[in-house]
């Protein structure tokens, strides 16, 4: 198995399909291409139809995109581990994971995960709306399973795997939300395959213009 990631700092949706195969230690290959360069599409071209990052190949099978590849790891190398047992909460972390995967665009181009930076942005109403709403989601995950796992639906899910760069991009831009979210946002940092994500991002030293946002703080 084959999993092609973008850089580290700066790739939220490798960072995604990475977390899952990472997390349950399975047997894989990285290969890490730099965004926006000549080598990165000229190693996805006839790979990916669209040219972006994640890329799973499992043998034969081809797959290009995260909530995708999250979904096949955890049916065929899980036993379905990876979302909640109970069908309402599987379609309420579905549901959620969903909302990540196509919504908050707002937040995505004013706050792009940079982990190597500490940055202050001024953000828009519509930011500031997608913000608002991401905390909704964690408080009221947090409060449902508070005192079973610490994880949005008590054990660790795609879900938690989906939000992961929400909480890289939080800890970059100084986003405080209460203290029931910064134990979250902690919890997420904490887990060994986010640090250690989060440990080779920092010896990366390529930089995206597009992905500096902000001032320093």
């Amino acid at each position: 198995m084959k999993l092609y990631i973008g850089n580290k700092n700066y790739s939220t949706w490798s960072l995604r399909a990475w977390l899952i195969i990472e997390r349950h230690q399975l047997n894989f290959e990285e290969v890490a291409l730099k965004l926006e360069t000549e080598g990165f599409y000229k190693a996805l071209s006839g790979l990916s139809p669209t040219q972006k990052v994640p890329v799973l190949v499992d043998g034969e099978l081809v797959i290009w995109e995260s909530l995708a590849i999250c979904e096949y790891i955890n049916e065929a190398y899980l036993s379905g581990e990876a979302w909640p047992d109970c069908p309402k909460l599987r379609a309420r972390a579905r549901a959620l994971s969903s909302e990540m995967h196509s919504g908050f665009l707002a937040l995505r181009v004013e706050m792009p995960m940079n982990i190597r930076a500490q940055r202050h942005v001024q953000l828009s109403a519509a930011a500031q709306k997608d913000i608002a709403r991401i905390s909704q989601i964690w408080q009221t995950q947090l409060s449902e399973f508070e005192g079973h796992g610490g994880w949005l639906f008590g054990s660790w899910s795609i879900a938690d795997a989906m939000f992961a760069p929400v909480v890289m991009r939080f800890i970059t831009y100084g986003v405080d939300l209460g203290p029931q979210v910064k134990a979250y946002m902690d919890k997420v940092a904490a887990c060994p395959a986010m640090q250690k994500w989060c440990a080779e991002a920092l010896l990366e030293q390529d930089v995206v213009p597009g992905d500096e946002a902000g001032v320093p703080r």
